[in-house]
């Protein structure tokens, strides 16, 4: 299934039906008079967080969405029946934006969460409404009120525990396949990873959730590369692994390159608590594997882990830091006395 974080969605809630003009005719009935009933309301249209979906790629396909108009109303003072909801479902982690792409309406984090997007139209009175000692055989009934009609935006940020950035061809799609049971594309060459990618990590019994979003390079926040827009993908997270591979002849500038994109990107990301880790550690000899901890050290501020996926070196120290943090960040999302410590730092016991 192919990946869609954002869609435009045309949606419309159903009319009102118009009220009935109708007159009682019965035989042996003297006095008959107005007897026409309301219309029916118009259906509205509502969005819905589900689970098991991970895509807006539903809406590649279908971009209009219509509730049912209301039935008319009838004699013998029947109403008419509502139209039918329209309801947009979407992946838990979606937000709903105006036209404008800017202006949101709703943000559904939970499955199961509902809003309403547009109400349907009321239905018109029939002409048994407008009956009264002066006017006891009206001959007029309103008609349905109009439905809303609205383009939005869909847009997903993925519901994640950790995600991970760093520069292209930096580790993250290795790391993430071997924690995870996640099959991303592997390759040596830049941008093999072209959309985000979710697998589940375990460790200690515990699991999290981890998110991959594709490489930054310089000058994404402008476009540059595939930009910067999958960073809304880690916006949720509650830790960010930072993975600077061992091939850069110089890590401190390829730290401090995408350091430099999540800040420009804004959004309270670079205010995340960070893990630094020297990934592909394994190319590296013994004496330059320690210059380049030395250089990240002093890029970061903090003392950076050492990671090689393809030898497994490192891997559970890098998963139960996580799972610190975020057991952290759960504890005190709860209501927990046991908020993040600020004087923590990854690798520390």
């Amino acid at each position: 299934m192919k990946f869609l974080d954002q869609a435009k969605v045309y949606i419309r809630s159903g009319d009102g039906g118009a009220g009935s003009v109708s007159f009682r005719r019965e035989k042996y009935l003297e006095f008959g008079g107005p007897d026409g009933g309301d219309g029916g309301r118009g259906g509205d249209v509502w969005v819905e967080a589900v689970e098991g979906l991970n895509t807006l790629i539903d809406y590649r396909y279908q971009q209009h969405f219509k509730a049912k108009t209301g039935m008319h109303g009838m004699g013998r003072n029947r109403t008419g029946a509502g139209g039918a909801d329209a309801v947009l479902k979407v992946p838990v982690g979606t937000q709903v934006f105006e036209e404008d792409n800017e202006t949101l309406i709703c943000d559904l984090t939970e499955a199961g969460q509902r809003f309403k997007l547009a109400g349907g139209g009321n239905g018109g009175f029939g002409n048994t409404h407008f009956k009264s000692s002066t006017n006891q055989a009206p001959r007029r009934a309103n008609p349905g009120l109009p439905g809303e009609e609205k383009t939005i935006w869909l847009r997903l940020k993925l519901i994640a525990d950790a995600g991970l950035v760093g520069l292209p061809n930096a580790g993250k799609s290795t790391f993430l396949a071997t924690v995870t049971a996640a099959k991303p594309k592997i390759a040596d060459y830049p941008f093999t990873t072209l959309h985000p990618g979710l697998g589940v990590a375990r460790i200690d019994a515990r699991e999290f959730v981890i998110a991959d979003i594709p490489g930054l390079i310089e000058g994404a926040h402008q476009g540059a590369g595939i930009g910067d827009r999958f960073l809304g993908h880690v916006e949720r997270t509650r830790v960010i692994l930072h993975l600077v591979s061992a091939r850069e002849e110089d890590v401190a500038a390829a730290y401090l390159t995408v350091r430099g994109e999540i800040e420009a990107y804004g959004h309270g990301l670079a205010e995340k608590p960070e893990i630094v880790v020297l990934s592909q550690a394994d190319v590296v000899d013994g004496d330059e594997r320690t210059t380049r901890l030395g250089a990240l050290r002093e890029a970061a501020g903090r003392e950076p882990l050492t990671l090689s996926s393809a030898t497994r070196e490192g891997v559970e120290r890098v998963l139960r830091d996580l799972m610190a943090v975020i057991e952290q960040a759960r504890a005190a999302d709860a209501g927990a006395d046991t908020a993040p410590d600020p004087r923590w730092r990854p690798g520390e016991a």
